[in-house]
Parts: structure tokens; C-alpha cells; sequence
């Protein structure tokens, strides 16, 4: 290839001629994962092999790789099984899989889903196509490994990794758990020597028992016995949360209700905070900093909104509290969620909402934070959040006075630049952007599970 090249194309060769280089010098096994986000069909995968061979002159310099389907939004998660039978239709996939003797990697990611679909709809969905994956490659001879693009915040996956590997579904974890490490997750699990050991303990021992028949025969049952509850929330609280997203003006409002101007002048992430220069919809906006500014506002949306009316309509606590005491992928959800309502604080909300002067979708959030707060209360047994958690509860109830001062300090400094940012002395506005993205580090730390 050669001649005048768009960036976009020439930094797509530049990657396959790097992973080629570090092949010939450090070894095949040292880069050969390639990862396609937003997975939509097997040409896809076809796609990457072609351009990896048009990259190179010479057929020998040509890396191997091991092409890697992300499947990430709801549609794709529900259509995932398809696109893999048409990837084995590939011969350079069939070619790969003699290579390494059929195995093959394929990677949920737990982000977008829940951002387009909302918390609970995502979760039943991943847990899904885990089934379905699983069974497809036991189908197919396929020795899979599962990767997980889980983030540290609820709603992208987070929680305690022991117990979310505990509920897999049968055949989804296969003795191999792979999941993605980013943010401050990185730090508060690996900062500390003694941590990052017991934390790895603990994922190895889950990993390891997942595959026991005891945990696949409960894991298998129970699912099958609460899957009709399941459904019923499910369509239940995607109609809730679909309601509130297309309200009209929701994303301007939710731009200006928490700082998710400000999340995107930080040098976090691997891609912008938005696409292009504003968010004026939903699809221009990025997922982690949809999250992220959530709990920014001390809210936490995106880890629970529209369980609470799910559950209302159900209206079946005995159900609810059998599906909890009995069912391990249902226990982790609400113990997540219960987590995140620990990290609300309704006064603080109430100065981020009132910055965007729309009571109609005010009053929608907190409806259904008080919804939820009460299910999942009444569901654990709880009278108020983490009563039950005394190490977790304990440290979360220490450190939310602290992280509440730097989020009345952000809120105010916010304030101050929606009010008066077209006379604002740019010196004066500097100052108070400074201060908010301080807070928003400070906040992030105390909260964690944020990103």
C-alpha cells in the first residue's frame, strides 16, 4: 500500500505493521489479540485478516492473529450466536482455530447495553449470551474463553469479581476468567501488595469452583426457574428507562445537571468524552462518562433506574426474596445495586438536578431512586443500605462525609459557571474549572466503583 492515505487508514496499517514487528522480535505470543468493538456481523472479522495481508508486501511478514468479536450493544448481544456460526463459515478462521487448537476468544462488553438499554435489561442480556455462548461452542468443539470489558462502576460490569464469576452461567467461564482492569479499579486492587494477592485468590478460587457441578447445577436450575421473573422486570424497567431518555431535551439537561463538560476536559479514558463538540443526544455521547458523571452528581442513574418500577409492577416480594436467597446471578445484581444506593445522597442530587430547571425530569429520578431504594431494601432484608455489609457498609458510611464536602464544593463551582459563564471573567472561569475538576478527582477516590 502506498501513496497519499487518510490518517484513519494509515494509523490502521501502522497497528498491524507494529504487531508484526513484535512478533518477529519478541514472539508470536507477545501481540496477536485483535479486538473489533461494536461487532455487527462476521465480515467484520473477514475484514481484519484482509487488511492485516494488504498491510505487507511479503506474505511471510504477515502477523498471526487471533481476531476477537466485542459484542457490546443489546441487538448485538441478542444476534451474537448468529454472527459466530457465520464466523466459522470464514476459512481463515477455520485456518486460526487448527492453530490453536480451536480455541477462541470472544468478548462481551457490559457499557454500551447498559447505557442504551438500561442496568437491568443489560444484565439479563450478557447473561444470555453467556448461556448461548457457551452452549454454541460446546455445539461447535470450541474451547472458549470468555473476556469480560467490565469497568469498576455497576453500570459497566463492576462489583466484586468473586461473586459475578460465582453466578456465570454453565460453560461460560470454562476454568478461564479474563476481564478488562481500568481506571482506579487498577489502583484499588493492585495499589496494595496484601490486596492484589487476596484479590487474586479470590478470582482464582471462584474461577476454579464455577466449574464445579454443584455450581453448575445451581447456577443452570435456578436460572431456569426465575427467568420468567426476570423477563417481566426486564420489559418492565427497559420501558422505564427508555421513557425517561427520550424525554425531550433529556441529554442537554443531563449535560448541564452534572459535569460531563467538565469529565471530558480530563485526561481519563481511552477515547473522548463525546463525539464531536457537543452532546445533544444519546449517541453522541460516550458511555463511561455518561457513568461517570452520574455518580459525579451523587446519583448513580445508570447503575438502577427502572428496577424500582420493575419491581413495583411485579409486586411479588416472596418471589423477589426466593429469586435473592436462591439464585446467585439475581443475588449479585441486587447486592450491586445496593452498593450504589449507598453511594447516593438524595440532598446532594437535589442541588445537581435543581441546575437544570426541569422539575418534570427531576421529579422521574427521584421517584424511581425511592422506588428502588425501598425494593432492594425490602428484597436484602435491609432498613438502611450495607446493614447487612459490615466491612463494605462501614467503610462507605466513613467515607461519604468526606466525599460529600468536595461534591458541595463542585456542585456551587458549577452553579457559579452555568450561571454566569458569558460575563465570567476568563481568569475567574479558569479558577473555578480548576477547582471542579480537583472535586471530581477528589470525589471519584472517595466513591470509587465510579469509572
Amino acid at each position: 500500500i502506498h501513496g497519499d492515505l487518510q490518517p484513519m487508514t494509515r494509523e490502521v496499517i501502522d497497528t498491524f505493521r507494529a504487531i508484526g514487528s513484535i512478533q518477529k522480535r519478541y514472539g508470536k505470543k507477545m501481540a496477536h489479540r485483535y479486538i473489533i468493538s461494536f461487532t455487527k456481523s462476521a465480515q467484520h472479522v473477514a475484514d481484519v485478516f484482509e487488511l492485516a495481508h494488504l498491510s505487507f508486501a511479503h506474505e511471510e511478514d504477515v502477523p498471526e492473529l487471533d481476531v476477537i468479536p466485542l459484542f457490546e450493544q443489546l441487538e448485538d448481544l441478542e444476534g451474537c450466536v448468529d454472527v459466530l456460526d457465520q464466523m466459522l463459515t470464514l476459512p481463515v478462521v477455520q485456518k486460526r482455530l487448527a492453530q490453536t487448537n480451536r480455541r477462541m476468544e470472544v468478548m462481551l462488553g457490559y457499557s454500551d447495553s447498559s447505557k442504551d438499554a438500561g442496568p437491568t435489561t443489560a444484565m439479563l442480556a450478557l447473561h444470555s449470551a453467556q448461556e448461548r455462548i457457551a452452549k454454541w461452542a460446546e455445539k461447535n468443539d470450541i474451547d472458549l474463553v470468555l473476556m469480560h470489558g467490565r469497568g469498576g462502576a455497576v453500570g459497566r460490569g463492576g462489583g466484586p469479581a468473586n461473586k459475578a464469576v460465582l453466578a456465570q452461567p454453565k460453560g461460560s467461564v470454562n476454568c478461564f476468567f479474563k476481564p478488562t482492569e481500568q481506571g482506579e479499579v487498577i489502583f484499588a486492587r493492585y495499589g496494595n501488595r496484601t490486596l492484589a494477592q487476596r484479590h487474586v485468590e479470590s478470582v482464582a478460587a471462584a474461577t476454579l469452583l464455577q466449574s464445579a457441578p454443584s455450581v453448575e447445577k445451581t447456577n443452570t436450575e435456578t436460572t431456569q426457574k426465575f427467568w420468567d421473573m426476570a423477563e417481566k422486570l426486564n420489559a418492565a424497567s427497559h420501558e422505564r428507562y427508555l421513557d425517561l431518555l427520550n424525554t425531550e431535551d433529556f441529554t442537554p439537561w443531563f449535560s448541564t445537571v452534572t459535569p460531563l463538560t467538565e469529565v471530558g476536559l480530563l485526561p481519563i479514558g481511552s477515547r473522548p468524552a463525546k463525539r464531536g463538540l457537543g452532546a445533544k443526544s444519546l449517541d453522541d455521547l460516550r458511555t463511561i462518562p455518561w457513568i461517570f458523571s452520574w455518580s459525579q452528581a451523587r446519583i448513580n442513574l445508570a447503575a438502577w433506574y427502572g428496577l424500582g418500577t420493575a419491581c413495583e409492577q411485579l409486586g411479588d416480594l416472596d418471589q423477589l426474596k426466593a429469586a435473592y436467597q436462591e439464585w446467585p446471578f439475581f443475588r449479585t445484581f441486587i447486592d450491586n445495586i445496593e452498593m450504589s444506593i449507598a453511594k447516593t445522597d438524595q440532598r446532594i442530587a437535589k442541588m445537581y438536578l435543581h441546575l437544570g430547571d426541569r422539575q418534570d425530569l427531576s421529579e422521574k429520578v427521584f421517584t424511581e431512586m425511592q422506588l428502588t431504594r425501598k425494593w432492594v431494601l425490602a428484597i436484602v432484608g435491609d432498613e438502611w443500605p450495607l446493614q447487612r455489609r459490615r466491612v463494605l457498609g462501614c467503610a462507605v458510611r466513613v467515607r461519604n462525609p468526606y466525599v460529600d464536602a468536595l461534591s458541595i464544593a463542585q456542585v456551587r463551582a458549577l452553579r457559579e459557571v452555568r450561571m454566569n459563564q458569558d460575563e465570567m471573567a476568563e481568569e475567574k472561569k479558569a479558577e473555578y474549572m480548576s477547582l471542579i475538576l480537583s472535586t471530581v478527582t477528589g470525589v471519584s477516590a472517595g466513591l470509587q466503583n465510579t469509572g
